[in-house]
């Protein structure tokens, strides 16, 4: 008791000391529980549209395609704008989402949707770091991408059982659903608005103009192979644990909705798929210390798999809910390891930050691209329980292998040839 007292105690008197913040965080969880809707409602609307499982995962697809475009196309353009003009076109964006859903029935519209999707996520990525660039020294920086993280993860949590339960057990995408999204982003807006508000009272900025650098286009695709080759194996694991994740979240309403003895509780498929992040998180430091962060990360991603390699040999609803979250619970170590272990290789390689982080974000691209369109082909060939298993064996082998090929340390020490400068 005394201890939740103290929490609570400690909570107030942070949301005082970082209103702007707090305000930030509230606006961030019912953001993310319209764009959780979203994500479980949109491969529900294009299966509802005629479409089948494999052109579902090629549209899903697609949104990660579009914000890779969109991802260097927008750091050209918004180096200097302000994060209020940023969040506010989000918005914009988000608000055209549900429109061009709920018309679509054409390709065309469905892919239209995912560049909408695509935009808008990437806005929201921008608009984040030049908020935390601008509001937050250097030392506050990383503290509040993790409370800026915590106010997601819980959206993302919540939105599945929520749209579950307005869905009911008509499986039709209709108008409720929809207007729950707008119900989300319009609540989403106003605590953009208290944000808005807060930050034009608040004059001190920290940003600094920093350029990017300008190189030689083969210097660069140099640094990248090189790069490429030395963090292989934990890249590769990025990739990996992409394509877990949007193979759940692409495939995952469609199997959570055919569980009719669920109903109307049938999100609670994604609820317990994302609440073991929120659970593990809080032991990840204990266990890479004892086993390290390269081995904490491959050797959970491999548990994971094998818990999910397991998936088509259940046949009750509440026994594969099980495997799902064991099977989440090894995962939620292995993203913030790996993470670790990526932290590490900056240290290591402090003169070639932006290049590790470059190729980090274009294996977590690839992921999200190559994960949905995967999933969408195995479900119209094998079914979606079947999808999972297959998942779960590739992924369990790669683990195995990367456990073992993996080195401690990589070697940062590059000399770019004078042949390329």
């Amino acid at each position: 008791m005394r201890s939740l007292i103290a929490f609570t105690g400690k909570f107030w008197e942070w949301r005082k000391q970082y209103k702007l913040l707090f305000a930030l965080c509230l606006m961030f969880f019912f953001w993310t529980l319209f764009d959780g809707t979203v994500s479980y409602i949109t491969p529900l609307a294009i299966k509802q549209a005629g479409f089948s499982d494999t052109l579902i995962g090629f549209i899903i697809g697609s949104s990660s395609i579009f914000g890779a475009l969109f991802d260097m196309f927008l750091s050209k353009f918004l180096k200097s704008t302000h994060f209020r003009r940023i969040y506010l076109l989000m918005f914009i964006l988000c608000f055209a989402f549900p429109v061009v859903l709920l018309i679509g029935r054409t390709l065309f519209m469905f892919v239209l949707a995912m560049a909408i999707w695509g935009l808008y996520f990437d806005l929201m990525n921008f608009g984040t770091l030049d908020f935390v660039g601008r509001k937050a020294d250097e030392s506050e920086r990383a503290d509040h991408f993790g409370r800026l993280s915590i106010f997601k993860e819980l959206g993302y949590m919540l939105a599945p059982l929520v749209v579950g339960l307005v869905i009911g057990e008509s499986d039709i995408i209709g108008a409720p659903p929809l207007i729950l999204m707008c119900i989300f982003l319009g609540i989403s807006v106003l605590f953009f608005v208290v944000v808005t508000s807060i930050s034009k009272k608040e004059k001190q900025e920290y940003i600094e103009d920093e350029k990017l650098r300008i190189r030689n286009v083969f210097v660069e695709i140099y640094l990248w192979r090189t790069f490429g080759r030395a963090l292989f194996p934990a890249l590769v694991l990025f990739t990996l644990l992409n394509i877990f994740d949007s193979f759940f979240w692409t495939l995952g309403p469609l199997l959570a909705e055919s569980y009719t003895n669920l109903h109307p509780f049938n999100g609670i498929l994604l609820t317990v798929y994302t609440l073991p992040s929120l659970l593990v998180g809080w032991f990840v430091g204990n266990v890479t210390s004892k086993f390290g962060k390269r081995r904490t990360a491959y050797g959970a991603f491999f548990l994971s798999s094998v818990a999910i390699a397991f998936f088509s040999s259940m046949h009750n609803p509440y026994l594969i809910l099980l495997d799902v979250f064991v099977a989440s619970s090894f995962l939620g170590f292995s993203f913030p390891a790996l993470n670790g272990a990526f932290s590490d290789y900056l240290v290591e390689s402090a003169n070639r930050e932006r290049e590790i982080e470059a190729l980090g974000d274009f294996y977590t691209n690839i992921g999200y691209v190559v994960g949905p369109m995967v999933a969408g082909l195995l479900a119209d060939k094998v079914g979606i329980a079947g999808s999972f298993s297959y998942l779960g064996i590739f992924c369990a082998v790669c683990g195995a292998l990367l456990l073992v090929m993996a080195p401690r340390k990589i070697h940062p020490q590059i000399v770019v040839p004078r042949s390329i400068s």
